[in-house]
């Protein structure tokens, strides 16, 4: 008898989501990093209560940081607590951080973190948007665009 192939992944879990992210910036390519964590910030995440929408990443003395990112506190722990929004070293590789940095220091780009989650092994990744910041009207022809795509799809909805 064959195995069955399980289809999602008990580990993996999105924790937070910079939905915002999209709306306000154009995202040209995006980046998975590693994430420093102390122990009670790992069982914090696993909880709920994590935003990312106000944080962003900086490269700073040849290290990535996330900078305002919030955890809330694990309350069972009791002596090792956390900082809150404490700055968190991201994981890249040499080359990676080359390339950002050029990203935010020549072309004007920002660094925008879109998904905050427990990859299939269990680990917490980050995935970081390099994009360009939108303008007011930028923001109308996107949205503009979306509702008339829903539009299309409600007349050959109804057509069908």
């Amino acid at each position: 008898m064959a195995k069955k192939k399980q289809t999602t992944d008990p580990n993996y879990k999105v924790v937070a989501e910079n939905r915002r992210a999209r709306f306000d910036y154009a995202i040209e390519s995006d980046l998975e990093c590693g994430i420093v964590l102390e122990g009670s910030e790992v069982k914090a995440m696993r909880g709920n209560g994590v935003n990312i929408a106000d944080s962003y990443a900086a490269v700073e003395n040849g290290e990535l940081f996330l900078v305002n990112a919030y955890i809330p506190p694990y309350e069972q722990a009791k002596v090792f607590k956390h900082v809150e929004r404490r700055r968190r070293k991201l994981l890249v590789s040499r080359k990676e951080l080359a390339d950002l940095w050029s990203a935010t220091q020549r072309k004007g780009m920002t660094l925008v973190p879109l998904v905050l989650y427990f990859n299939h092994k269990g680990r917490a990744k980050i995935k970081i948007g390099i994009a360009k910041g939108k303008k007011n009207h930028d923001k109308r022809a996107t949205e503009a665009k979306r509702d008339w795509s829903r539009q299309k799809q409600r007349l050959l909805k109804d057509h069908s």
